[in-house]
Protein backbone atom coordinates (compact mmCIF):
# COMPACT_ATOMS: atom_id res chain seq x y z
CA UNK A 1 0.00 0.00 0.00
CA UNK A 2 1.15 3.51 -0.97
CA UNK A 3 1.93 6.34 1.54
CA UNK A 4 0.91 9.52 0.10
CA UNK A 5 2.11 12.92 1.51
CA UNK A 6 -0.88 14.66 2.68
CA UNK A 7 -1.82 11.68 4.38
CA UNK A 8 1.09 11.53 6.19
CA UNK A 9 0.72 14.99 7.29
CA UNK A 10 -2.86 14.44 8.26
CA UNK A 11 -1.47 11.23 10.61
CA UNK A 12 0.98 13.99 12.35
CA UNK A 13 -1.41 16.82 13.13
CA UNK A 14 -3.48 13.99 14.57
CA UNK A 15 -0.58 12.52 16.70
CA UNK A 16 1.68 15.15 18.07
CA UNK A 17 2.75 12.38 20.84
CA UNK A 18 5.26 11.21 17.79
CA UNK A 19 7.54 13.79 18.44
CA UNK A 20 7.79 13.16 21.93
CA UNK A 21 8.63 9.53 21.24
CA UNK A 22 10.78 9.94 18.88
CA UNK A 23 12.13 13.53 18.95
CA UNK A 24 15.55 12.28 18.14
CA UNK A 25 14.53 11.19 14.76
CA UNK A 26 13.42 14.72 14.22
CA UNK A 27 17.35 16.06 14.88
CA UNK A 28 17.93 13.23 12.67
CA UNK A 29 16.11 14.24 9.75
CA UNK A 30 17.64 16.84 6.53
CA UNK A 31 15.46 19.06 4.38
CA UNK A 32 16.62 21.32 1.85
CA UNK A 33 17.67 24.89 2.54
CA UNK A 34 14.82 26.89 1.23
CA UNK A 35 17.68 29.04 -0.38
CA UNK A 36 19.76 26.32 -1.83
CA UNK A 37 22.55 25.44 -0.88
CA UNK A 38 23.29 22.41 2.07
CA UNK A 39 20.52 20.51 3.70
CA UNK A 40 19.56 21.31 7.28
CA UNK A 41 17.74 19.85 10.29
CA UNK A 42 13.70 20.26 10.25
CA UNK A 43 14.60 22.18 13.55
CA UNK A 44 16.96 25.05 11.90
CA UNK A 45 14.28 24.95 8.90
CA UNK A 46 11.67 26.03 11.24
CA UNK A 47 13.44 28.42 12.86
CA UNK A 48 14.42 29.98 9.18
CA UNK A 49 10.71 29.86 8.38
CA UNK A 50 9.60 32.01 11.73
CA UNK A 51 12.11 34.17 11.30
CA UNK A 52 10.81 35.25 7.75
CA UNK A 53 7.97 35.25 9.43
CA UNK A 54 8.76 38.15 11.53
CA UNK A 55 10.72 39.70 9.32
CA UNK A 56 6.96 39.81 7.04
CA UNK A 57 5.32 41.25 10.13
CA UNK A 58 7.89 43.61 10.83
CA UNK A 59 7.54 44.57 7.48
CA UNK A 60 4.00 45.46 7.45
CA UNK A 61 4.23 47.64 10.86
CA UNK A 62 6.61 49.63 9.68
CA UNK A 63 4.40 50.29 6.49
CA UNK A 64 1.56 50.77 9.00
CA UNK A 65 3.66 53.63 10.75
CA UNK A 66 4.38 54.99 7.66
CA UNK A 67 0.58 55.29 6.89
CA UNK A 68 -0.37 56.37 9.86
CA UNK A 69 2.80 59.30 10.22
CA UNK A 70 1.14 60.60 6.55
CA UNK A 71 -1.99 60.47 7.82
CA UNK A 72 -0.96 62.48 10.59
CA UNK A 73 0.47 65.29 8.41
CA UNK A 74 -2.32 65.23 6.05
CA UNK A 75 -4.94 65.74 9.01
CA UNK A 76 -2.60 68.91 9.79
CA UNK A 77 -2.27 70.15 6.59
CA UNK A 78 -6.66 69.73 6.62
CA UNK A 79 -7.04 71.54 10.13
CA UNK A 80 -4.67 74.54 8.83
CA UNK A 81 -6.91 74.64 5.62
CA UNK A 82 -9.73 74.92 7.98
CA UNK A 83 -8.75 77.82 10.18
CA UNK A 84 -7.01 79.69 7.15
CA UNK A 85 -11.02 79.41 5.44
CA UNK A 86 -12.66 80.31 8.96
CA UNK A 87 -10.38 83.69 8.72
CA UNK A 88 -10.89 84.49 4.79
CA UNK A 89 -13.69 87.31 4.59
CA UNK A 90 -14.62 87.29 1.42
CA UNK A 91 -14.87 85.47 -2.01
CA UNK A 92 -11.72 86.30 -3.75
CA UNK A 93 -10.20 85.55 -0.01
CA UNK A 94 -11.48 82.04 0.04
CA UNK A 95 -10.37 81.18 -3.19
CA UNK A 96 -6.77 82.43 -2.79
CA UNK A 97 -7.33 80.65 0.58
CA UNK A 98 -7.74 77.83 -1.36
CA UNK A 99 -5.56 78.05 -4.16
CA UNK A 100 -2.34 78.54 -1.60
CA UNK A 101 -2.72 75.62 0.45
CA UNK A 102 -3.73 73.36 -2.09
CA UNK A 103 -0.61 73.83 -4.32
CA UNK A 104 1.98 74.72 -1.59
CA UNK A 105 0.52 72.92 1.41
CA UNK A 106 -0.89 69.47 -0.15
CA UNK A 107 1.86 69.84 -3.23
CA UNK A 108 -1.09 69.58 -5.98
CA UNK A 109 0.76 71.78 -9.11
CA UNK A 110 -2.67 72.54 -10.93
CA UNK A 111 -5.83 73.76 -9.77
CA UNK A 112 -8.90 74.67 -10.71
CA UNK A 113 -12.09 76.19 -9.78
CA UNK A 114 -15.72 77.00 -11.81
CA UNK A 115 -18.37 78.00 -9.78
CA UNK A 116 -22.21 78.81 -10.83
CA UNK A 117 -25.46 79.60 -9.54
CA UNK A 118 -27.27 83.34 -8.86
CA UNK A 119 -24.40 84.54 -7.11
CA UNK A 120 -22.17 85.56 -10.26
CA UNK A 121 -19.00 88.11 -10.03
CA UNK A 122 -17.28 88.45 -13.77
CA UNK A 123 -14.56 89.77 -12.13
CA UNK A 124 -13.30 86.08 -11.37
CA UNK A 125 -12.22 83.32 -13.71
CA UNK A 126 -13.86 81.29 -11.06
CA UNK A 127 -17.18 82.31 -12.28
CA UNK A 128 -16.79 81.47 -15.97
CA UNK A 129 -19.63 80.19 -17.94
CA UNK A 130 -19.55 76.15 -17.82
CA UNK A 131 -22.13 73.88 -20.19
CA UNK A 132 -24.60 71.70 -18.55
CA UNK A 133 -22.46 68.81 -19.19
CA UNK A 134 -19.90 70.08 -16.26
CA UNK A 135 -23.04 70.85 -14.32
CA UNK A 136 -24.57 67.20 -14.60
CA UNK A 137 -20.80 66.04 -13.85
CA UNK A 138 -20.98 67.93 -10.44
CA UNK A 139 -24.43 66.23 -9.66
CA UNK A 140 -23.53 63.07 -10.52
CA UNK A 141 -20.24 62.97 -8.27
CA UNK A 142 -21.08 61.04 -4.91
CA UNK A 143 -17.68 60.66 -4.12
CA UNK A 144 -14.06 62.60 -5.30
CA UNK A 145 -13.38 60.72 -8.72
CA UNK A 146 -9.16 60.04 -9.50
CA UNK A 147 -8.09 58.82 -12.62
CA UNK A 148 -6.16 60.10 -15.70
CA UNK A 149 -9.22 61.54 -17.38
CA UNK A 150 -11.30 64.84 -17.82
CA UNK A 151 -13.69 66.37 -20.44
CA UNK A 152 -11.99 68.71 -23.04
CA UNK A 153 -13.70 71.63 -21.31
CA UNK A 154 -12.53 70.68 -18.25
CA UNK A 155 -8.81 69.94 -19.48
CA UNK A 156 -8.93 73.91 -20.79
CA UNK A 157 -9.42 75.33 -17.25
CA UNK A 158 -5.82 73.94 -16.42
CA UNK A 159 -4.66 75.75 -19.27
CA UNK A 160 -1.49 75.39 -22.02
CA UNK A 161 -0.07 72.47 -19.44
CA UNK A 162 -3.05 70.69 -19.69
CA UNK A 163 -1.08 68.46 -22.31
CA UNK A 164 1.41 66.81 -19.96
CA UNK A 165 -1.06 66.26 -17.12
CA UNK A 166 -1.72 62.35 -16.49
CA UNK A 167 -3.98 62.45 -13.44
CA UNK A 168 -7.22 64.29 -12.05
CA UNK A 169 -9.50 64.72 -9.35
CA UNK A 170 -12.61 65.97 -9.83
CA UNK A 171 -14.73 67.46 -6.95
CA UNK A 172 -18.10 68.28 -6.26
CA UNK A 173 -19.03 71.79 -4.32
CA UNK A 174 -22.20 71.14 -2.64
CA UNK A 175 -25.19 72.35 -0.53
CA UNK A 176 -27.97 70.33 0.88
CA UNK A 177 -26.82 68.09 -2.57
CA UNK A 178 -27.12 70.91 -4.85
CA UNK A 179 -24.23 71.48 -6.87
CA UNK A 180 -22.55 74.68 -7.53
CA UNK A 181 -19.28 74.26 -8.85
CA UNK A 182 -16.29 71.87 -9.40
CA UNK A 183 -12.85 71.64 -7.92
CA UNK A 184 -10.58 70.26 -10.32
CA UNK A 185 -6.53 68.96 -8.92
CA UNK A 186 -4.15 67.82 -11.61
CA UNK A 187 -0.88 66.91 -11.67
CA UNK A 188 2.16 65.58 -14.32
CA UNK A 189 2.54 62.24 -12.03
CA UNK A 190 0.25 59.22 -13.25
CA UNK A 191 0.59 58.18 -9.63
CA UNK A 192 -1.04 61.23 -8.02
CA UNK A 193 -4.59 60.62 -8.66
CA UNK A 194 -5.30 57.23 -9.43
CA UNK A 195 -8.71 55.28 -8.86
CA UNK A 196 -7.91 52.99 -6.22
CA UNK A 197 -6.77 55.68 -4.15
CA UNK A 198 -8.67 56.70 -0.89
CA UNK A 199 -10.83 60.00 -1.34
CA UNK A 200 -11.56 60.60 2.63
CA UNK A 201 -9.40 63.87 2.81
CA UNK A 202 -10.84 64.71 -0.82
CA UNK A 203 -13.70 64.61 0.66
CA UNK A 204 -13.16 66.75 3.59
CA UNK A 205 -11.76 69.21 1.54
CA UNK A 206 -14.64 69.16 -0.73
CA UNK A 207 -16.64 70.17 2.46
CA UNK A 208 -14.61 72.57 3.96
CA UNK A 209 -14.70 74.13 0.56
CA UNK A 210 -18.24 74.39 0.01
CA UNK A 211 -19.11 75.53 2.90
CA UNK A 212 -16.51 78.35 2.70
CA UNK A 213 -17.61 79.47 -0.51
CA UNK A 214 -21.26 78.81 0.21
CA UNK A 215 -20.88 81.28 2.85
CA UNK A 216 -19.73 84.25 0.83
CA UNK A 217 -22.43 83.85 -1.81
CA UNK A 218 -25.05 83.73 0.38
Amino acid sequence: MSIHSPDVATWLKANPHFFEEYADLVAEIFIPHPHGGRAIPIAERQILALREKNKLIENKLAELLQFGEENDQIGDKVHQLSMALLQARDLSGVLATLNYHLQEHFRVPHVAIRLWGNEVDETLSEFAPVSPDVQQLAQSLGSPYCGPYVTDEVGEWLGESSVRLKSFAQVALKIDGAPFGLLVLASEDVQRFYPEMGTLYLTRISELASAALARCLD
